[in-house]
Formats: structure tokens, C-alpha cells, sequence
């Protein structure tokens, strides 16, 4: 009898060792004795950066056309370079596929030669007088097709305003650094904090002698 007593306690013993090693590793606490490397801890998105409550940084899927070309803001960031890029080419290509000409063609020259990528040239704008490119960097090519593609595509759901502003989100992922304390400065003078006036060539050079905080460009020129 005491011979079955201990069996039954030996069973129940490991009954419960069983059980225990389980729960551990369905709450993901490890047992005691047990060894945590190689555990997968999910990635955490980066915080949108803000100056006095302005979120400076674009982040997720752009309104109306992110969808269609399959591009995020979020894709591009210092700490995911490879995406970066794709997203940049994939915007570029737009530049070299898209032809414009009449009314199209007037409006793109307004808008584009409103901001430049002095960050990376000192190009007074993305493009010359006529429309011809200016800057051969890629984020100049991405900027370009942005444009591009709204005028001719969604044409009158976007104002000329609203097509540089957009062109203007792009461009402060490119270079966030240097938009960040830009954006700090404007917010100083009292100017008004949207992407057109951060990004575009209306306060070029206002940041000039500040020390840029973060990265100071994603993806190649």
C-alpha cells in the first residue's frame, strides 16, 4: 500500500512540473531554470515625433493614393534602409513614367518649382523653368512622381496647395533631422507649422547654424 501511496505522489509530482513548465511558456514567464534567449520580441513603431503638439514626422498609409502605389511614410525611416529605398524607387519611377503636357504640365511647374531638396543639392528647385528635372537625387525623382502622379491621376481631389503639401511630407521623411529643428524654429517666430511651410522654399535656409536632433537623411541622393 505505502509503495502505491509514493507512485501516486511521484506521478502527481510530475503531474504538476508538467503543468507549471506549461503556464510558463503560455504567459511567456520563463520557469525557473529555463533559458529565455531566443525569444522574439515584437518590433515597436517609432513615436511620432512632435514639437509643441505638431506632428512633424508623417506616419501610415498617405489618404487616397498610399494605397494604390503601395507606399507608406512609415516605410521610410533610418532604421529600415532597404524599404526605404524601395519606397523612394517606387515613387521615382512615377517621374520617368509619367509625361506631361497643356494645362497638366503649367500646373506641375507651379507646384514643383516651390521646393527643392537643398539637402542634398543646391539646386534652386527639383526643376528648371520648363519642367525639366533639375536634381538628379532620388529624393527628387520621388518628389517629382508624386506630383506627377496627383495632377494627372487625382488631379481635382488635390488643390496645387494641397499637391506641395503632400510633396512636402515626403520630403521631411527624407531628411527629418534637419525638419525637426527647422520646424522648431519656424514654431520660435511664431510662423505657421504646415508641411508646405516646412519643406518647401518658402523658409529655405531659416534653420541654417542650428544643430539638427535625429537622422539627417534616409535613402541615397
Amino acid at each position: 500500500m505505502e509503495r502505491i501511496i509514493a507512485s501516486l505522489l511521484v506521478v502527481a509530482l510530475a503531474v504538476a512540473t508538467i503543468n507549471s513548465l506549461q503556464i510558463a511558456r503560455l504567459t511567456g514567464s520563463p520557469a525557473d531554470g529555463l533559458a529565455t534567449a531566443g525569444n522574439v520580441v515584437a518590433a515597436v513603431p517609432p513615436t511620432p515625433v512632435t514639437t509643441a503638439g505638431y506632428s512633424v514626422i508623417p506616419q501610415g498609409v498617405p489618404a487616397v493614393y498610399g494605397a494604390e502605389l503601395g507606399v507608406s511614410f512609415s516605410d521610410v525611416s533610418s532604421a529600415t534602409p532597404q524599404v526605404a529605398d524601395a519606397t523612394i524607387r517606387r515613387l521615382g519611377v512615377l517621374d520617368q513614367q509619367i509625361t506631361l503636357s497643356g494645362d497638366d504640365l503649367q500646373r506641375y511647374i507651379a507646384i514643383a518649382s516651390q521646393i527643392s531638396c537643398e539637402y542634398c543639392c543646391g539646386a534652386k528647385s527639383i526643376i528648371f523653368e520648363n519642367g525639366a528635372p533639375a536634381c538628379g537625387c532620388a529624393h527628387s525623382f520621388a518628389m517629382r512622381g508624386l506630383a506627377k502622379y496627383l495632377i494627372t491621376t487625382h488631379g481635382d481631389e488635390y488643390t496645387d496647395a494641397q499637391v506641395l503639401d503632400e510633396m512636402g511630407k515626403w520630403k521631411v521623411l527624407f531628411f527629418p533631422g534637419q525638419h525637426i529643428k527647422k520646424a522648431e524654429i519656424l514654431q520660435q517666430q511664431g510662423i505657421e507649422l504646415t508641411y508646405s511651410n516646412l519643406a518647401s522654399n518658402a523658409y529655405r535656409g531659416i534653420e541654417k547654424g542650428a544643430s539638427a536632433s535625429g537622422s539627417g537623411m534616409v535613402g541615397g541622393c
